[in-house]
């Protein structure tokens, strides 16, 4: 198993070396595959997960299969679906790889333990999700108002370093057009 150090996840930057030491035992390492499930739709979510490297996307796919990309998240980044998470309720959404990626999980009962015993985590922890509405509402807005062309153009401002990663058939579904507009907004930012 990986042993956590304290450079692993910046939550610890806010920690001294005792606490550290009392609560690096609450991260589980796994190295998951590209393609293999952090967790699927319908599954109790009892962890909320640090992507140390690699690539993850959380989705959602309707009763006619159609897949919706959530969000993507990698390195540095915290993912889960909050609201199975908070609640303690099945997920709607499912967590995949897509690329080969090690995690670090933190179990729910642990998550309240650590904000209640250091209430200076909790600022940590606010400031993430607070950072995380703040791009979803981007994201809505964009999905509302903006063309095809507009929302291309601004996850390459805000993610210039994935978009050789993402596959063009999942990037499109999280642009919300089809892969051929896709290909061509491509074609023409690079002609």
């Amino acid at each position: 198993m990986e042993q956590v150090s304290k450079n692993t996840i910046d939550l610890f930057d806010r920690l001294t070396d005792q606490e550290f030491l009392e609560v690096k035992d609450l991260f589980h390492h796994q190295k998951l595959n590209k393609g293999g499930y952090v967790f699927r739709e319908g599954h109790k979510v009892s962890h909320i997960y640090f992507i140390a490297s690699g690539l993850v996307r959380l989705f959602y796919t309707d009763d006619e299969a159609k897949e919706y990309i959530l969000s993507f998240a990698f390195e540095n980044w915290w993912e889960t679906d909050f609201s199975a998470f908070y609640h303690q309720v099945p997920a709607i959404s499912s967590l995949q790889c897509i690329e080969d990626s090690e995690i670090f999980s933190l179990h729910y009962d642990n998550y309240r333990m650590l904000t209640e015993r250091y209430p200076h985590l909790s600022g940590y922890f606010l400031d993430k999700s607070v950072k995380g509405h703040i791009a979803n509402q981007k994201r809505i807005l964009s999905l509302l108002t903006l063309s095809a062309k507009k929302r291309y153009e601004q996850f390459l401002q805000l993610y210039p370093s994935l978009i050789q990663r993402i596959p063009k058939s999942i990037l499109s579904l999280y642009l919300g057009v089809s892969r051929e507009t896709l290909s061509r907004l491509y074609k023409n930012r690079n002609t």
